[in-house]
């Protein structure tokens, strides 16, 4: 699998994966620079910063693989970067000794970091709990939300998100966030990337943790 992106000013950005490693070719206009980074060297987890999603190692700070994002457009970036994760998921579980194939369905999906089946969630599980939920981290939820993704391609989660800000204890608006997320198909990746707290809020717990 490969991703290219290009830069005006940065130059041309390319990514493959291959086997157990992922292939970078940062060309600009002047210098060509080729690396080999290992996938169990990497954190699954990646991080938004600014016009940029890394991803960490698990020793050294700073980033070691760097993508300009929602290049050349979200969805190749999301199907790319949903792929990556996975596979440095299990290169992560073989390095520690981990038979991913041993595990039944429902750990092999924690496991590959797979969006959860929401729809099997029932509207009595969260009822009268809304006093649980973090309006503050909605909030934060929701600007993340707005800075990194395309606003119209999420907006019924966004809107959801508001009305849930300032009505917490309003059980309905758990049924809408969980529709807009299973509407949203190969973003939900991307949307969980960027606002975390969602996966509390749709999980099978949902107050367990805020």
């Amino acid at each position: 699998m490969k991703l290219i992106q290009k830069n005006f000013l940065k130059g041309t950005r390319e990514f493959e994966l291959e086997g157990d490693i992922v292939n970078v070719r940062i060309k600009r206009i002047f210098k060509e620079e080729k690396l080999t980074i290992g996938l169990s060297t990497l954190n699954p987890d990646p991080v938004a910063n600014r016009s940029y999603l890394e991803f960490h190692s698990h020793t050294k700070s700073g980033p070691v693989l760097s993508l300009f994002l929602n290049k050349p457009n979200a969805e190749q970036f999301n199907t790319f970067i949903d792929m990556l994760k996975q596979r440095v998921h299990e290169e992560n579980n073989a390095l520690a000794g981990v038979n991913v194939a041993s595990q039944s369905a429902g750990l092999a999906a924690n496991i590959y970091e797979e969006p959860p089946e929401f729809k099997e969630f029932g509207h009595n599980r969260l009822k009268n709990k809304g006093q649980n939920v973090n309006p503050t981290r909605v909030e934060e939820s929701i600007q993340l939300l707005e800075k990194y993704m395309d606003k119209e391609e999420i907006k019924p989660l966004l809107a959801a998100l508001e009305a849930l800000k300032t009505e917490p204890q309003n059980d309905s608006y758990f049924m809408q966030i969980e529709n807009a997320f299973n509407d949203l198909g190969i973003m939900q990746g991307a949307v969980l990337t960027y606002a975390p707290y969602l996966s509390i809020l749709l999980a099978d717990d949902p107050f367990a943790n805020e």
